[in-house]
């Protein structure tokens, strides 16, 4: 191959790319997931989108909550939590938080997140999970947006397989 046609190769190769909506992508979850059936769905999941976008699932160890733990106790284990979350959020990335206060979206919505994303030139779009006590205050005000599926609450675990299911759908 010469120069030129090389040249010419990967100026096409840049502009199928913007064209296309490259992502990094983060799934910042706390905790382990637990059961095999789930973790092979992620699996799976996370490989049909690394084909075409860039996407990580840091998980985070959950604290230990004791058993008629108080308000006091719960909150601390919150705040820890959210501590190790902010710390794999670097400044720039766009901050998605699932929140059952969140705004719930359909399809289109979560399609309209990513292209605005793409138009601004994101960096990294971070989905964080909490843990079984939900976010701590600081990750929600760091959030630049609270997404709900629903008013109901899910397994953390199913709503790891339910949050890639919807990237995978959008991208």
């Amino acid at each position: 191959m010469t120069r030129l046609t090389t040249l010419c190769k990967n100026v096409v190769t840049f502009y199928v790319n913007k064209e296309r909506n490259v992502f990094k992508i983060k799934l910042i979850v706390v905790g382990k997931v637990k059961e095999e059936y789930y973790r092979a769905k992620i699996d799976e999941l996370v490989h049909v989108i690394n084909k075409n976008n860039n996407i990580q699932i840091i998980e985070l160890e959950d604290e230990s909550i004791p058993k008629n733990a108080g308000e006091s106790i719960m909150h601390l284990v919150k705040e820890k939590e959210g501590e190790r979350i902010l710390e794999n959020i670097n400044n720039q990335d766009y901050v998605i938080a699932l929140c059952i206060d969140g705004k719930i979206t359909d399809d289109k919505g979560l399609e309209n997140i990513f292209s605005d994303r793409h138009k601004q030139e994101t960096e990294c779009i971070d989905f964080v999970i909490g843990g079984s006590l939900g976010l701590d205050d600081k990750v929600v005000r760091r959030a630049n947006y609270k997404l709900s599926f629903s008013k109901m609450t899910f397994p953390h675990q199913l709503m790891r397989v339910m949050l890639l299911e919807q990237i995978n759908k959008v991208l």
